[in-house]
């Protein structure tokens, strides 16, 4: 093995200690025989292979030699194990060349962990630019992007990683004397450019489009919206990626893809269906019997061939991005995969974020949204509680969580159907406060917030457990204590006896219910799990708003009109006597749901953050770590940004728990410093912040610190 840079301070390999492994990177390369019996393969001898490692200083290629036992198996993408400083490691051959790039004796590769060539160019070059633009390593990439191998699965797709296969054709569904399923229309057509959008895609083209449907169920809900889209790829001979935030959703995708593609064409990828189905449909989309990927936000990687649409549902929800380095967004790989492979683009949510209106401002993408009046006829009737006309009718509504008239709602949309409530807290009572000053309640050993689970349960804290029984105010002395919030399980025991005799169902926390039957109960259920109901919702009615809307976010108000929209989309049409109620003070928030106007409200978010040039006007990144680290590390990219004339605005260091108490396990806080620049600047910004920290890591000159670019939760 060679590097590509022979010199790498900060690994050391003891020479003369008899290893036949990685020579010293530390010392230069020594010339080394071959171990006795090694022949190496007479075309192309050299592999270059890509080390799983995190280690930011060698997130590069080494060069190893092919031994001609392994020549046939160690082809570009598979699997191997080397040799590499004294240890036995992973990794995946980028490519085989005739020459290293040094004049060295290389280190025969170990072996050919499989013959499958997981890693395809298309994925390699996706998970490069991916690693590029969030400052991380091409190895945590494809940690993601490449699901765990299941070797007993192999041996079903012996033409994996193969030319595309075709399709077998199961009777009776439908298709067309071609194989391919009839052209796509009915959904499509009650919106201004969506049957110019499918004629397009089903040509062969690559449009870009930001879809805003207007129903999240029945025949025209977002599923068959997205589905009609695969087909048209599909019909057009090409693949289709498609990603959404959770399994519910992706349940729904599901099924709305098997009514327009036969059912072997698709290949779900999802971490929580368990490795062996994940990994047995990813070989399906290698060998290419499958053509169409659906799944969570790592099915952005997913190797289709001859790739020709991506898709992302409800790109503003957090699950979309990955919790691990390099924490990148699944609509950010889609957009870099679009661009490399020349595919369709399809942005499309209820909602939507001040990113894709960004896309959309600068002409990148075009808008496909329903005519007003078609509007009119299809979304539910929106009323605030806290306008002048429901005012003077109940002059406590502002102060009410449950106003007169969103109790009048509840009370007619029961005898037609099902009717949601969405509430702003899990549990029960979330958190207390002195029934005497007012001062919230907390833990006596961390800090935390004191919370109750239920009506007879005693106080405990949230973060850490701690059981309260003998809580005394540190302010002024009380014992007694208050709700200050009002969680999911509380407000269905209140609508309980508020309707006597009707059924209350609850969705929230590990006990989400994808879907509820039409029949007339009310519906209680946390952001994000409102399930969908059999012919829409009767009526919806959304409490905590104001509590939604006055948090120390930067994206507070865009995260709940979201919220907002994904709710209000479950209810029946207005001439069908659908009827949302929404509990809040906020004028630009609600004014755009009682519009139906999300793209107003994002143009309205976007523009005031370009004024003040913060995300996603501009970019962002956070340096987070020990204090003496973040000073270190952000003082080095400044200084050599300044040698291009690049100037940084910077926010901190500041600390990243305000609350914190220092202990001997952690004797001082981290802290957190922003840096914002311009995307014309980007690339630069972004690869002096690579090569820093590699620099650092390699050298050890300070403490690890993370590096995170465009956090939603930073601001």
């Amino acid at each position: 093995m060679v590097a590509d840079n022979p010199v790498q301070p900060g690994l050391d390999f003891p020479a003369g200690s008899g290893h036949a492994v990685q020579p010293s990177l530390l010392q230069g390369f020594p010339s080394r025989k071959l171990p006795a019996g090694i022949t190496l393969a007479g075309h192309l001898p050299v592999a270059r292979v890509l080390v799983e490692s995190s280690l930011p200083h060698l997130d590069r290629p080494f060069d190893y030699a092919v031994p001609a036992a392994l020549d046939h198996a160690a082809q570009p993408g598979v699997r191997v194990k080397v040799s590499f400083n004294g240890q036995d490691l992973s990794g995946f051959v980028l490519e085989r060349v005739a020459e290293p790039d040094a004049g060295h004796t290389l280190v025969p590769l170990s072996k050919v962990v499989s013959p499958v060539p997981v890693l395809t160019p298309a994925v390699r070059d996706l998970a490069t630019a991916v690693a590029a633009r969030y400052a991380g390593t091409v190895s945590d990439v494809l940690r993601v992007a490449v699901p765990p191998r299941v070797a007993r699965l192999e041996k079903e797709f012996p033409g994996a990683g193969a030319e595309a296969g075709t399709v077998a054709q199961p009777e009776g569904t439908g298709q067309d004397d071609d194989g391919l399923p009839p052209a796509p229309a009915s959904a499509w057509a009650a919106y201004r450019n969506g049957p110019a959008f499918l004629r397009h895609l089903a040509d062969g083209g690559a449009p870009r489009a930001v879809l805003n449907p207007l129903q999240g169920y029945g025949p025209a809900g977002w599923p068959r919206l997205l589905a009609e889209a695969a087909a048209a790829a599909y019909a057009a001979g090409r693949g289709a990626v498609l990603v959404v935030p959770d399994y519910r959703d992706l349940d729904r995708l599901e099924g709305a893809l098997k009514e327009v593609l036969p059912e072997e064409a698709v290949a779900r990828l999802a971490a929580d269906d368990g490795p062996t189905p994940r990994y047995r449909n990813f070989l399906r989309l290698l060998a290419g019997t499958a053509r169409v990927a659906i799944g969570t936000r790592s099915a952005a990687f997913a190797p289709v061939k001859e790739l020709g649409l991506v898709a992302c549902w409800d790109d503003g929800d957090d699950l979309h991005i990955e919790q691990r380095a390099p924490y990148a967004h699944a609509r950010e790989v889609l957009l870099l995969r679009a661009g490399q492979e020349g595919a369709a683009c399809l942005l499309a949510g209820h909602a939507r974020s001040t990113e894709v209106q960004r896309l959309v401002d600068a002409g990148w993408a075009l808008p496909v949204e329903s005519e007003r009046a078609a509007t009119r006829r299809t979304v539910p009737r929106v009323v605030n509680t806290a306008d002048s006309f429901e005012q003077e009718r109940d002059p406590l509504a502002t102060i009410a969580r449950l106003p007169g008239a969103a109790w009048r709602a509840a009370k007619e949309g029961l005898e037609r159907g099902p009717v949601l409530v969405q509430v702003a807290r899990a549990g029960y009572a979330p958190s207390l406060a002195c029934e005497t000053c007012r001062e919230p309640a907390r833990c006596g050993a961390c800090q935390g917030p004191l919370a109750l689970a239920g009506t007879s349960a005693m106080p405990q804290c949230r973060w850490c457990s701690t059981p309260a029984p003998d809580w005394r105010c540190p302010h002024c002395g009380g014992r007694r204590l208050r709700k200050g919030a009002t969680g999911v399980l509380r407000t269905a025991e209140e609508l309980g006896r508020a309707f006597p005799g009707k059924t209350v169902i609850t969705s929230s926390g590990d006990q989400v219910k994808a879907s509820v039957g039409g029949g007339k109960a009310l519906v209680v259920a946390t952001l994000g799990a409102e399930p969908v109901a059999d012919g829409g919702y009767a009526a919806a009615l959304l409490l905590d708003g104001d509590s939604l809307l006055r948090r120390e976010t930067l994206r507070a108000g865009e995260d709940t009109v979201r919220r907002w929209f994904n709710a209000a989309a479950l209810v029946r049409p207005a001439p069908e006597g659908g009827l949302v109620v929404v509990t809040a003070t906020e004028t630009a928030a609600v004014g755009a749901l009682l519009r139906w106007d999300p793209a107003g409200y994002a143009q309205r978010e976007l523009s005031l953050r370009t004024e003040l040039q913060l995300p996603p006007a501009v970019r962002i990144a956070s340096v987070t770590g020990p204090r003496s680290a973040v000073e270190h590390y952000t003082g080095a990219v400044e200084a050599e940004l300044g040698t291009a004339g690049i100037t940084l605005r910077t926010a901190g260091p500041a600390p990243v728990l305000l609350n914190s108490q220092p202990s001997p396990r952690r004797p001082a806080e981290d802290v957190r410093t922003l840096l914002f620049f311009p995307y014309s600047q980007a690339a630069a910004v972004v690869r002096v912040l690579r090569v820093t920290r590699a620099a650092a890591a390699a050298k050890r000159t300070m403490e690890p610190v993370q590096v995170r670019l465009d956090g939603v939760d930073v601001l």
